[in-house]
Parts: structure tokens; sequence; C-alpha cells
């Protein structure tokens, strides 16, 4: 973090050579005044306690070494007072006295350096925060302003696409409409893709957004699967959808947010799609369980190891398994963002047999306008 000491120094002003200097002779002129009141009176009177000042006075301004040797140099001098200047018997309250003295001389010392170095522990980690908050801005601003200029291209060569498919610029052959089709939808990947990084950066800067409403989990679950209908016919996967309700419409309510649950049911089947081999099924099962709403969508693959388990909701991380096509890491992060903005829960584990298990539930709500 090239940056961070810059921040730092800040917080933390550097004397200059005068300014030491100055403190070196407040200091030497203090001592010599507890000197005067130690050696001119009997040593039954400890001045020696006024050395703190001329401790704390070093802590505040110079290195660690200086505090040590101003300590030092006020124990020995409370102690040398016992025999110089030596006129009287010295007796044992009076040593108590000034080893009590010298006790205390060394504790402002010690504590002086340990509040030094929290002053400066906490003057690091807010330098480390501004730094963190500078640059999640910056990140933002870029990732804000990346996303945007990939987006314009992405859409117009999406519309160019399609308008080659619909003959506008001349007849095309089957072969021909194949690779445009390919194209088109190699296009909107890319689009969803830059969608969901800026979804993911703005979640994290600002929260979910949700606008909020009566919707039917069922209704956004068949929706998802119409629109995958197509990848899941390329990947050769079938996708199937279960429900243990009688009247499938009365059920699985929820208060939340249409476009954004929408988007959970799409990234957990595109999961569920991209790790479940040629042949193989993803099923989406729909269940009322004590006042929740509760969705898992299951695939056929190999399913999930235990060092993944922890960190399969994470931002940009993924799977070591048999992942057919490569993820961008953001897609179970963004449906985790998703749910838990909606107060639900969100899990993944492995099935009993073969594959894994993604879960979420929400609050169950009634049947609008009942």
């Amino acid at each position: 973090m090239p940056m961070l000491p810059r921040l730092l120094t800040r917080k933390i002003r550097v004397l200059t050579l005068d300014e030491i200097w100055r403190t070196y002779w407040l200091i030497a002129i203090a001592f010599a005044v507890v000197i005067g009141l130690e050696y001119l009176t009997p040593p039954e009177y400890v001045f020696g306690y006024l050395y703190t000042g001329t401790i704390l006075l070093a802590n505040s301004r110079l290195q660690r070494t200086a505090v040590l040797g101003v300590t030092l140099a006020a124990a020995g001098l409370t102690l040398l007072n016992l025999f110089i200047p030596g006129v009287e018997a010295t007796n044992l309250p009076t040593v108590a006295n000034r080893l009590i003295a010298v006790l205390a001389l060394v504790v402002t010392g010690w504590l002086s350096y340990r509040n030094r170095r929290n002053e400066e522990a906490i003057a690091y980690t807010q330098a480390q925060l501004r730094f963190q908050k500078q640059l999640a801005r910056i990140r933002e601003d870029f990732i804000s302003t990346l996303t945007h200029d990939l987006k314009t291209p992405l859409l117009g060569a999406i519309e160019t696409l399609k308008s080659f498919g619909n003959g506008q610029f001349g007849e095309v052959t089957s072969l021909q409409g194949q690779v445009l089709q390919t194209m088109a939808r190699s296009h909107r990947h890319s689009l969803q893709l830059v969608e969901t990084l800026l979804d993911v950066y703005r979640n994290d800067a600002q929260g979910v957004k949700l606008q909020l409403s009566p919707v039917n989990l069922l209704t956004l679950a068949q929706e998802a699967i119409a629109t995958l209908t197509e990848l899941a016919r390329t990947r050769q996967v079938s996708v199937s959808l279960y429900s243990g309700a009688s009247d499938l419409q009365g059920f699985f309510w929820v208060n939340g947010d249409a476009l954004q649950l929408r988007r959970v049911f799409s990234n957990l089947l595109i999961n569920g799609i991209n790790h479940t081999p040629r042949g193989g099924k993803v099923e989406v099962v729909l269940e009322t369980d004590s006042g929740y709403q509760v969705v898992k969508v299951l695939d056929s693959g190999s399913g999930i190891t235990e060092e993944e388990l922890p960190h399969i909701f994470e931002r940009f991380y993924q799977g070591k398994g048999d992942r057919l096509v490569p993820g961008s890491g953001l897609g179970l992060y963004l449906t985790r963002q998703i749910i838990e903005a909606h107060g639900g829960t969100i899990w993944a584990e492995n099935r009993s047999l073969q594959g894994a298990k993604f879960g979420f539930k929400l609050s169950a709500s009634s049947l609008p306008g009942k």
C-alpha cells in the first residue's frame, strides 16, 4: 500500500530538529529544578515524583530510546539522593519512600510507552481505513465507468446480430443463422456478466435496494426455467419443477422484489446447469415449512468438496469441481446479497447420493387481497 505511509504522516506530525533540541532543553531545565529540590532538602523529602513530568514530555516528543534514558536517569537520581549529600544516616522509611517513587517513575515510563504505541496503532488503523475507503471509491468509479463503457458496444453488437438474423442485410442461410445465434448468445452472456459485476459493487457500497410487493416464487421459478430452456438444451440438461402444493398458484407467496428474486432463480439454475454433466438433470423444489417458503435447486454433478463449502458464496470464488463452463465467481455472491437483503437464509450442501443442493428460505406472506 504505497499511499498508506503518506496518510499516516498526516496524522502523526514529525518534529523538526529545532523542536527536538527545544524539548531536550526543557527536560534539562526540569531535571535541574528537581535535582535542586532533592539535594537541597533532607532525603526524607521526596521530590522524585516530579520527574514524571519530564518522562511524559519525552514520551510525547522524543523517540522510545530517549524516553527510556529519561526514565532511568530519573530513577537513578531519585535513589542517589539516599547517599548524597550523606550528611545524616538514612532510615528505613526514607528508603521505602524512595523505592516507591522509583517504582512510580518506572510505571509512568512503561504506561506512557504503552499509551504511545496504542496511539500509533490507532493512527495506523485510521490511516488504513481512510486508504481503504479511498480505494473503494476509486474502484467503484472505475467499475461503474468500465461497465457503462462495455454495455454500450455489447448492446449495439446484440442488436446488429439480431438484424442480421432477421435478414435485414440479406438472406441468411441455416448455418449462418446458427453462427449468428451463437454470437448473440455469447454477447448476451458477456452483458449479463457486466451487469452482475456492476450490481455486486453497487450492492457492496449502497446495499441491495428492494421494491417490495407480494411475489409468487412459483411464477418466478417458471419464468426463470423458461428463460434458460435454450441454455439447458444446449448443455443437454433437463430442468424440472416440483411442488407438493395442490393449488400451485395459491402457495409460495412472499413479500419481495420480483426482479431481484428472479435473478436468484436464474443464478442458481445457471450454476446447477453448468455443474451438471450432459444427460443429467436439475430440479427446482418448492416447499412451505413453518411459516417459510423454501426453494431448493438440486443438480446431478459431482457435488461440493468440504474445502469449498465454506467459501461457496464468497465474491469471485470459483470451485474446482467438474464445472463445464467457467464462471465469474459473482453469481452466487450476488444471490447471497439478494437473499440476505430480503431477510432470508441461503445455504449449500451435498446431496445424499450425487450432486449438490442450493437452497434458500424466505418468510411466507398471505395471498394478495386476503
